[in-house]
């Protein structure tokens, strides 16, 4: 049974749908001399609740990340749709490093799989986006968080906007 002391969580089916679709994602935390440090995320899944954000990278690639995030708990992360625009950030205080799951590797490849077919439409080439996305299946790493905050990043006048449960992600 749900906590009725618990509020809505931040993001409604529409918007969890939107950063676990084909999306380019970016995450930052910061260095021990408080610089900020980022990542290019290959994946994300939802707790059943949507309450939690499991990000799924390279470890390797993105050391300097997960070293910031154990050291500060701080993140922030960039969701957008590169055919639209439409973007959607979060915000966390209590990221941690978590051990990743049986169907990770899988759900990195459906992402990838939808990012391309997302950005080639642009004119870039299928291998160049393949090797933009691509990481060694037995290299993925997990940070899971609570978002605190999210906002509207989607370019236009809403831009900045929080985020608020049914609020569609939309351009301008």
């Amino acid at each position: 049974m749900a906590d009725p002391n618990l509020a809505p969580p931040l993001l409604d089916e529409t918007n969890a749908g939107f950063i676990t679709g084909g999306v380019s994602i970016i995450a930052s935390s910061c260095s021990d001399d408080n610089v900020p440090v980022m990542g290019r995320i290959a994946g994300c899944r939802l707790s059943a609740d949507r309450r939690t954000v499991t990000l799924l990278f390279s470890a390797a690639y993105a050391a300097e990340l997960v070293a910031g995030v154990r050291k500060s708990g701080q993140l922030a992360v960039v969701f957008s749709r590169p055919s639209t625009a439409q973007t959607i950030q979060l915000k966390g205080t209590d990221a941690t490093v978590v051990p990743t799951h049986k169907g990770d590797v899988k759900l990195v490849e459906e992402h990838c799989e939808a990012l391309v077919a997302d950005v080639c439409p642009l004119g870039f080439t299928e291998s160049m986006i393949r090797a933009y996305v691509w990481l060694d299946p037995a290299d993925i790493c997990a940070v899971m968080f609570t978002p605190r905050e999210a906002f509207i990043q989607t370019p236009g006048p809403r831009a900045g906007e929080p985020l608020k449960g049914g609020t569609r992600v939309h351009a301008g």
